[in-house]
């Protein structure tokens, strides 16, 4: 692989995916959405899930992308970069939560808002989830790509991006949501309302995606003369 390449558009697509990543974690700690149905007719399994799950999925599909047009080591690139993005939003939430909060503030807000909405953005619990969930998800999507791309010899991009959601998404949302229920973060009576409908929703969002993610490689194979196939790639992902 040529490192030293100068593509268009791969830092806009880091700095989005960047953006994705740190905005929906955001709104995993600050809301849970319950849309008042139950799924397959049972009483305690509702379609119910954190607010991040709106806009995450996408991250994996930006995640296909990636290693689709670039290649599992620029991928990698990415994904610690996104890693470290979350540490660093942490880290600034918690520095938040110790300061001194102003007297006005503290009348139509105060300290208990903050810790109640955005607190999780900085305890280790949820901090905890969302790094490994999104770290173990990431780079299992990464790699099942890039193996099955190889398998594949190029076909059939549609069985790769769904194939390799379907197993990331399993990793991340089952690690993110056991890891969260220890903490405490969650009660664990909403651990398999949230497994389950987190993971059928994001899985979900990916299928739906397909046309368009069709149409973003397609584009950007392209535009960037580029079309990676991972032969030789050491897949180790703690090489930076």
């Amino acid at each position: 692989m040529n490192d030293k390449k100068q593509f268009r558009y791969f830092d806009i697509i880091m700095a989005v995916f960047v953006t994705i990543l740190v905005v929906s974690n955001i709104a995993s700690s600050a809301k849970i959405v319950d849309w008042g149905v139950n799924l397959f007719g049972l009483k305690d399994v509702r379609l119910a899930f954190d607010a991040g799950t709106l806009l995450f999925p996408i991250s994996y599909i930006f995640g296909d992308v990636l290693t689709e047009v670039y290649g599992y080591r620029r991928s990698r690139k990415v994904i610690w970069t996104g890693f470290a993005c979350l540490s660093l939003s942490a880290f600034v939430f918690w520095i938040i939560k110790l300061l001194p909060g102003e007297a006005t503030w503290q009348v139509y807000a105060g300290d208990a808002a903050y810790l109640a909405i955005l607190g999780g953005m900085s305890s280790g619990g949820i901090v905890l989830a969302s790094l490994i969930g999104f770290w173990t998800g990431e780079f299992t999507n990464s790699y099942t790509l890039a193996k099955m791309k190889i398998w594949t010899e190029g076909k059939f991009l549609w069985t790769r991006t769904i194939g390799s959601t379907i197993v990331g998404e399993f990793v991340d949302t089952f690690v993110f949501v056991i890891i969260a229920c220890l903490f405490g973060v969650f009660p664990w009576s909403l651990f398999w309302s949230l497994t389950i409908t987190n993971y059928l929703f994001k899985c979900g969002i990916e299928g739906l995606m397909t046309p368009l993610t069709y149409k973003i490689v397609n584009k950007l194979k392209k535009v960037e003369s580029e079309d990676y196939y991972d032969r030789d790639t050491d897949f180790n992902p703690f090489i930076l």
